[in-house]
């Protein structure tokens, strides 16, 4: 639901978007640190692996926007969030204040992340050397696909996901069903892209990982910024031209 209900004030929003982050990443990051590879990547016996992190990171979307959506919107992601305004659907001047207001939940997520894994016997160390679940390319690429790959993924995939949020969104969308959609999209986009980058089409994802990623996840932090963010933009921008006004208004 990109647009935020008009009877809940500003500050209830951004408080509905910085919780609504927190759990994006701490269910999604979380279940790449400490249960992809379980006990080890070794000895991968009990880990749920990239079906599981896809999976953890749609269904954070499917609950954050049932339990939080109905206040702010439930965008949890910068990427989101300027789509929707560029289609005319959320209005420009509150999207810094969304935008920080992810940042801050993003970064909560992973610190409460972080200081879980702290308490394991040399747990932390291994998931920052790891680079703690950040997205990367090249030698930091699960499959080792290059800057290019990257940038085709950030960008074609993060439109596809705008467009099924403005879609599920719409007038014409079935109620009550844009969560599930739009959770299901989030996985399958997970599915596809996970080996290419570790899967980012969220800014605030990306960031809140690099923070305890280390000096490699802030060296590409840059392509995982800029390309979902054109990608939202182009979906948000080309959708009412593509569909027309009368299919694209919301309810």
């Amino acid at each position: 639901m990109p647009e935020p209900n008009p009877s809940s004030s500003f500050f209830n929003r951004l408080v509905a978007e910085a919780l609504g982050t927190l759990l994006l990443v701490a269910g999604g990051v979380g279940t790449a640190v400490f249960a992809a590879n379980f006990p080890s990547a070794d000895k991968n016996s009990l880990g749920v692996g990239f079906l599981g992190v896809a999976l953890a990171f749609g269904l954070t979307v499917v609950v954050g926007a049932y339990a939080f959506g109905p206040i702010s919107g439930g965008h949890f992601n910068p990427a989101i969030t300027l789509g929707v305004a560029a289609a005319g659907r959320f209005p420009w001047n509150e999207v810094v204040g969304y935008i920080v207001a992810q940042l801050v939940g993003g970064v909560i997520g992973s610190s409460i992340i972080a200081l879980i894994a702290s308490t394991g016997d040399g747990f932390f160390s291994a998931a920052h050397e790891a680079g703690f679940a950040s997205n990367g390319f090249g030698d930091h690429s699960p499959g080792g696909f290059g800057l290019g790959g990257a940038i085709v993924v950030e960008i074609v995939f993060t439109a596809i996901f705008v467009f099924v949020v403005l879609g599920t969104t719409a007038k014409i969308g079935a109620v009550g069903f844009a969560p599930l959609a739009i959770g299901l999209s989030l996985t399958l986009i997970h599915l596809i892209t996970i080996p290419i980058d570790n899967t980012s089409v969220n800014p605030a994802r990306s960031i809140a990982a690099a923070v305890y990623g280390g000096g490699w996840a802030w060296a590409q932090i840059w392509v995982f910024i800029v390309f979902p963010i054109v990608g939202g933009l182009l979906a948000g921008f080309s959708y009412r031209p593509l569909f027309g006004r009368t299919f694209t208004e919301a309810p």
